[in-house]
């Protein structure tokens, strides 16, 4: 849970992030740049995968190129694919080659642990981007509040259920993903003191992925013989898994569906009116917040942040930064998503979507 000690701190640890604009990359494996300000070391980015979200390597990546970029740091940045094994190797890697500073978004609390060990152990700094690592050792977390993403889409989805009697099915995101945790915990808050909804099946998705999401959903919506009025999905993949199901049973666009990420597809989703809600958390506030606080660390200085996060397997208070995700569950709120250079109009309103996009003047 966030101690909080300043919120006026968010608008200047974020003063970075508000100004950057996302540049692309070439290379989807890693990144570098060398930068005249004259600092002494070098961030290192690891990231987990490119199948749970699309986000990671088209929204995380060019938003943290471009911080680096804009603050003449040294960095390198690359994907794990999904694979532990791999992403330990990169980080020896990484290592190696001498960063000082280390930020990973885990892709389990062991693995991650492990690696953040590795680098303390080589006088390597560690943050935990977007999950904390239970039982880890970085000195820093950056991420959004992940209990209020739940919260949002619990609210989302009872606000697209109203007060008539449904049935509820969770498809949360992987088990070993403390965010998962935090996500479903923020709905239940929500959706469980509201006595009529029911829950006919709740199960967690391994390692966030869409496919074997399609076969669970499968299951639970063929286990309570359809009768379901409402999906909690934890992420727009998970959405979109849940949707493909209730689309060969006649039912996508008429049962509720929430996500996460707001994702091209998520946003085509809630245009199309075939997904109720998600969530966006802009990656230029969460790339430069992050940002900030590698940047800090390479110079020497002493990061800013907004108050602790519980580790309760470490026993320990993590010094953090966690910002506020959005609801989206409106074409406005979709523009208002383009606006802000989540997506692109050119991504989002290409041909079945052209005329939602058009009616609700995003162009």
């Amino acid at each position: 849970m966030l101690k909080r000690r300043n919120a006026a701190i968010v608008a200047a640890g974020l003063g970075l992030a508000l100004s950057l604009t996302a540049c692309g990359s070439d290379d989807t494996d890693s990144g570098s740049g060398d930068g005249d300000g004259g600092s002494a070391g070098k961030i290192g980015v690891i990231l987990p995968d490119t199948q749970s979200s699309v986000r990671w390597e088209t929204a995380d990546r060019p938003a943290l190129e471009a911080a680096f970029e804009e603050a003449g740091v040294d960095y390198t940045i690359k994907n794990a694919e999904g694979d532990k094994s791999a992403m330990a190797k990169i980080a020896d890697g990484m290592i190696a080659d001498g960063v000082t500073v280390l930020a990973i978004v885990n892709l389990d609390n062991p693995s991650g642990a492990a690696i953040e060990e590795k680098a303390q152990a080589a006088g390597v700094q560690t943050i935990d981007y977007d999950r904390l690592t239970l039982g880890g050792s970085a000195g820093y977390y950056v991420s959004f509040d992940n209990t209020k993403v739940g919260e949002l889409q619990g609210q989302g989805l009872a606000d697209c259920l109203g007060d008539k009697k449904a049935n509820i099915i969770y498809l949360n995101g992987s088990p070993d993903d403390n965010n998962a945790t935090l996500f479903s915990a923020g709905a239940h808050s929500v959706l469980d003191g509201m006595s009529n909804y029911t829950v006919v099946g709740e199960q967690a998705v391994p390692g966030w992925d869409n496919d074997e999401a399609v076969t669970i959903f499968d299951q639970m919506y063929t286990k309570a013989k359809g009768n379901v009025q409402g999906v909690l999905a934890a992420n727009d993949g998970l959405g979109g898994a849940a949707i493909s199901v209730l689309e060969k049973n006649g039912q996508a666009g008429k049962v509720p569906v929430t996500g996460q990420d707001a994702t091209v597809t998520g946003l085509q989703n809630v245009l199309a009116g075939t997904q109720c809600m998600t969530v966006y958390k802009s990656a230029k506030l969460e790339a430069g917040a992050l940002a900030d606080v590698a940047i800090a660390l390479v110079n020497g200085d002493e990061p800013e942040t907004t108050g602790t996060v519980e580790d309760s397997e470490g026993g320990r208070e993590v010094p953090s930064i966690l910002l506020d995700p959005q609801s989206i569950a409106s074409p406005e709120d979709v523009k208002a998503v383009i606006d802000d250079g989540g997506q692109t109009a050119a991504d989002v309103c290409t041909g079945d979507y052209a005329k939602a996009c058009k009616d609700a003047g995003i162009s």
